[in-house]
C-alpha cells in the first residue's frame, strides 16, 4: 500500500500539489465564512457550584451568574474624598451606560457599605455582567477598562480586580520558539530547502485542521483556546513526521538510489512509522472524551484533526514535494557539508559507541536512569489540583495589583467569595436564611457573610460569604465542604437540599475533585488502547509494556517537576515565576495526552528500525545499537524543536500558559534523554530475544500489519512501474 501511494504521489506530482492548494484554499473559505462559535461553557453536571448557577440563571440572578470583578479604589487621601467619590461613581455611571447587563455597586450606597477598608483607603465597586459570549465579554471588560484608564485623580490608585482583566502579554515568546525550531532544522539537514519542507507540510496540515475545526465548532461546543492548542500540537508531529520522512529520503539517495526509489523507500519506512504514530497521537488526545466534559471534549476532538491533518499532509503532499526538489534537496546549504542526512548507520558514530557503553552495562544504566526518574517523580504525590487566579501574576498586571490591594484592604479571602444560593419557596424560608446568615458568619474560617438579598419575585436568595484565607489554601477547600456537608444542614435542617455553595471558588474546588477522579480513567483508557495498538504493530508483548512503562515514568518525573516548581515554588524565579499556587486541574490531563502521544511517536520510530535491523539479523544487541544509532540523531533533533517550541511558553506572564509550556518541554527533555537514550537500550539488552516474545495462539489471531518494510523494494517498484505502463497502453 505505502509503495502505490508513494508512487502515485510522486508521479502525479503536480496533481497532487494543486489538490493540496485547492483544499487548503477551499477549506480556509468554507471555515472563515460558516465558522462556528467557540465558548468556554462550563459544565460540571451534578456538581453543587453548577446547581448554585444554574438556580440563579432561571431565577433573575442572571448578573451573578456571569462574571464578577472589581474596580479597587487606593487612596492617600481616604476613599470617602469629594474628588475621589465623585471620580468612582462618574466611572460607574459611564460603565451603566455604555456596557450592556451590568450592575455596578459602589463603596457609597447603602447596598455598598462594606466595600471600604477599616483604614478608609482602601475600597470597591463591585461589577457584574450578565452570561454572554466570549466575545460579549472582551468588549464589555474593553469599553470598562478604557473607562477606568481615562480616569486620573491625584494620590489615587485605580486598578480593576477579576480574571475577565487580565492583560494578556504575550511578548512574540513563541516566535523565538518557531526561531529556535528553525535553527536547529538547519543544523540537523544543512540546507535551507531541507529545512523548509518540515515547515511546508506543518503549515498545510495545520492550515486545514484548523479550517476544519471553525467549521466543527457549529456543532459541538469548543473552548476559545482549541485553535491555538491544536496549533501548538499539530506543528509539533507535523515537523516530527516531516523531519522522519526526509531524513530517510535523504539517506536513501545518499546509499545510491534514485529520486523515485528513494520517495518509495521513505514512505514504506518512515511513512509506516508515521500512518502507526499518528494513530497512536488520535487516540492519546482522543482519550479525552472520557472525561465526559464539554471543554476537554472540543480541545481532544479538535487537536485530532490538526493531527490527521497533518499526518495526511506528510504522507500523501510530501512525497510529491520531494518530486520535485528530487536530488536537488541538498542545495541552498548553509555551513560546511556534513556525510549523510541525518540517521548514521556507521559503526564508528557516536550514538551507536553510546549504545554500545549502555549495552555493556544494561544494570547501572537502568538503574540509574530508573532511580532519577522515580526522584523527579516524587513531589507528585503532594500534587494539589485548583486554578491560578491573579495572584499568581506578575505585579505588572492590574488584576495582581487589584489582589493584593484587596488582600490587604479586606483580607485575602474577598479574592474569592463563596455564593451561597438558595431556591426560596414560602416567608419561612427567607427567615431561615437569616439564621443561617448570622451562623455561617460565627464559623471558623469565614471572615464575613452578607445579609440574604432576594430575587425581585422572592423565589431565590444568595447569601456572600468571605473566607479568612485565599482562594488558592487548602483551608478555603475545606471550608466549602464543611459548609456543604456541616453547617449548611445543622443551621436549616431539610430546606439544605435546596442550598447551594456556588462561585468561582466553590466550582474551582468541584472541576479539581471532578478531574482527580475521572484521570485515572482517562490514564487507563489511554494506556490499554496504547498497549492493545503496538502489541499489534510489533507483535510482542514486552515491548508495548515496556514503552508504556518508560512513558509513565517520563510524565510521573514531569509531573514531579511541575509541582515542585509551579505548586512549591523551587527555583521558581528561573521560569519568571511571581508566586506558586496550585497545579492547574486541567493541565495532568492535557500534559498526559499531548505528551504520551508525542513520546509514543519518538518509540514507534525507534522501536521499528530496531524491529527492521532485528528481522535481518536476528541479533537482538545488535538491533538495538544499529535502531539508535540511526535515529538518535533525528529524534534528539525533533525533541529539541519540541523543547523549544513548548519553552517558549514559559516566557508568557499567564500562569497556566507557563506552566503547561515548562511541563510539556521537561516530559519531552526527559523522554528524548534518559528514557530513549539510556533506559530503552538498557532495557532491551536485558530482555534480549524475550523483546520479541508473543504467545503462539496471540499470534495465529491478530491480524499482520508491518510498521517495518517487509519487501524487496527494487523488485516491487519494477512491478509496480510495469503495470502501470500496461494500464497506460490499454
Amino acid at each position: 500500500m505505502f509503495e502505490r501511494l508513494a508512487l502515485v504521489c510522486y508521479r502525479r506530482r503536480r496533481r497532487v500539489l494543486v489538490g493540496w492548494v485547492v483544499l487548503l484554499v477551499g477549506l480556509s473559505i468554507l471555515g472563515g465564512a460558516f465558522k462556528g462559535a467557540f465558548e468556554n461553557k462550563f459544565d460540571l453536571p451534578g456538581s453543587d457550584s453548577q446547581q448554585a448557577f444554574d438556580l440563579l440563571k432561571r431565577t433573575g440572578f442572571s448578573d451573578r451568574s456571569g462574571f464578577t470583578g472589581q474596580i479597587v479604589i487606593n487612596a492617600r487621601q481616604g476613599v470617602n474624598d469629594r474628588a475621589v467619590r465623585s471620580a468612582v461613581e462618574d466611572i460607574a455611571n459611564r460603565v451603566r451606560q455604555k456596557v450592556a447587563n451590568v450592575t455596578v455597586v459602589t463603596p457609597y450606597g447603602p447596598e455598598g457599605r462594606r466595600q471600604i477598608s477599616r483604614d478608609g483607603h482602601i475600597a470597591y465597586a463591585e461589577v457584574n455582567l450578565a452570561d454572554r459570549t466570549n466575545a460579549g465579554f472582551s468588549h464589555a471588560a474593553k469599553q470598562i477598562r478604557h473607562e477606568v484608564k481615562a480616569t486620573h485623580v491625584d494620590g489615587t490608585q485605580l486598578e480593576l480586580g477579576g480574571n475577565l482583566f487580565a492583560e494578556a502579554r504575550f511578548g512574540g515568546a513563541e516566535g523565538i520558539g518557531v526561531l529556535a525550531a528553525i535553527i536547529i532544522l538547519l543544523v540537523a539537514f544543512g540546507s535551507l530547502l531541507a529545512m523548509g519542507l518540515p515547515l511546508l507540510t506543518a503549515i498545510f496540515g495545520i492550515g486545514c485542521g484548523i479550517a476544519v475545526i471553525q467549521l466543527v465548532a457549529n456543532f459541538i461546543n469548543m473552548p476559545d483556546f482549541t485553535t491555538q492548542a491544536a496549533s501548538m500540537i499539530g506543528i509539533g508531529v507535523g515537523i516530527d513526521y516531516a523531519l522522519f520522512i526526509v531524513t530517510r529520503y535523504r539517506d536513501a539517495l545518499r546509499d545510491g538510489r534514485d529520486p523515485e526509489g528513494a520517495v518509495v523507500l521513505a514512505m514504506d519506512t518512515a511513512g509506516r512509522a508515521v500512518l502507526f504514530a499518528g494513530i497512536t497521537v488520535v487516540i492519546a488526545l482522543l482519550g479525552m472524551l472520557t472525561v465526559g466534559l464539554s471543554i476537554p471534549r472540543g480541545v481532544a476532538i479538535g487537536s485530532a484533526l490538526a493531527v490527521l491533518f497533518t499526518m495526511f499532509a506528510a504522507l500523501t503532499m510530501l512525497p510529491a514535494v520531494l518530486g520535485f526538489t528530487g536530488r536537488n534537496i541538498d542545495k541552498l546549504r548553509v555551513g560546511r557539508r556534513t556525510k549523510g542526512g541525518g540517521e548514521d548507520d556507521g559503526r564508528g558514530s557516536f550514538w551507536r559507541r553510546w549504545s554500545k557503553v549502555v549495552q555493556r552495562r544494561p544494570w547501572p544504566a537502568a538503574a540509574i536512569g530508573l532511580v532519577v526518574l522515580l526522584a523527579l517523580a516524587w513531589p507528585v504525590l503532594s500534587l494539589r489540583l485548583g486554578w491560578s487566579d491573579p495572584g499568581n501574576r506578575p505585579t505588572k498586571d492590574t488584576t495582581r495589583r487589584a489582589y493584593d490591594l484587596l488582600s490587604k484592604g479586606f483580607g485575602p479571602g474577598f479574592n474569592g467569595p463563596l455564593l451561597v444560593a438558595a431556591d426560596v419557596r414560602d416567608a419561612r424560608d427567607l427567615t431561615a436564611l437569616d439564621r443561617l446568615s448570622i451562623e455561617l458568619g460565627h464559623t471558623p474560617g469565614v471572615a464575613l457573610a452578607t445579609p440574604p438579598i432576594a430575587n425581585s419575585e422572592r423565589t431565590a436568595a444568595i447569601v456572600q460569604v468571605f473566607p479568612t484565607t485565599s482562594p488558592q489554601d487548602k483551608n478555603t477547600t475545606k471550608l466549602v465542604h464543611r459548609l456543604r456537608d456541616d453547617v449548611i444542614p445543622a443551621a436549616v435542617g431539610d430546606v439544605s437540599d435546596r442550598i447551594h455553595v456556588g462561585g468561582l471558588t466553590a466550582a474551582a474546588d468541584d472541576f479539581a475533585a471532578f478531574m482527580g477522579r475521572r484521570m485515572p480513567v482517562f490514564m487507563g483508557a489511554v494506556l490499554a488502547l496504547s498497549f492493545l495498538l503496538l502489541m499489534w504493530v510489533f507483535r510482542s508483548l514486552l515491548v508495548p509494556l515496556k514503552a508504556v512503562v518508560m512513558n509513565l515514568l517520563s510524565i510521573g518525573a514531569a509531573y514531579g517537576l511541575l509541582v515542585g516548581v509551579f505548586q512549591h515554588g523551587w527555583g521558581k524565579s528561573l521560569v519568571g515565576l511571581g508566586r506558586e499556587g496550585p497545579i492547574e486541574a486541567w493541565a495532568p490531563m492535557m500534559l498526559f495526552a499531548v505528551v504520551f502521544g508525542l513520546s509514543m511517536d519518538y518509540e514507534v520510530f525507534l522501536l521499528s528500525r530496531i524491529r527492521e535491523s532485528y528481522d535481518r539479523s536476528g541479533d537482538n544487541a545488535e538491533a538495538v545499537a544499529d535502531g539508535l544509532a540511526s535515529t538518535a540523531r533525528v529524534i534528539t533533533a525533533a525533541a529539541a524543536i519540541m523543547i523549544c517550541v513548548f519553552s517558549s511558553f514559559v516566557l508568557n506572564d499567564e500562569y497556566a500558559i507557563k506552566l503547561f509550556g515548562f511541563g510539556l518541554a521537561a516530559a519531552v527533555f526527559l523522554d528524548a534523554t534518559l528514557v530513549r537514550l539510556v533506559l530503552v537500550p538498557a532495557t532491551m539488552e536485558l530482555l534480549g530475544d524475550r523483546n520479541w516474545w508473543l504467545p503462539g495462539w496471540l499470534d495465529r489471531i491478530l491480524p499482520v500489519v508491518h510498521v517495518e518494510t517487509t519487501a524487496d523494494l527494487d523488485t516491487e517498484l519494477e512491478e509496480l512501474t510495469k503495470k502501470e505502463k500496461t494500464r497506460a497502453r490499454r
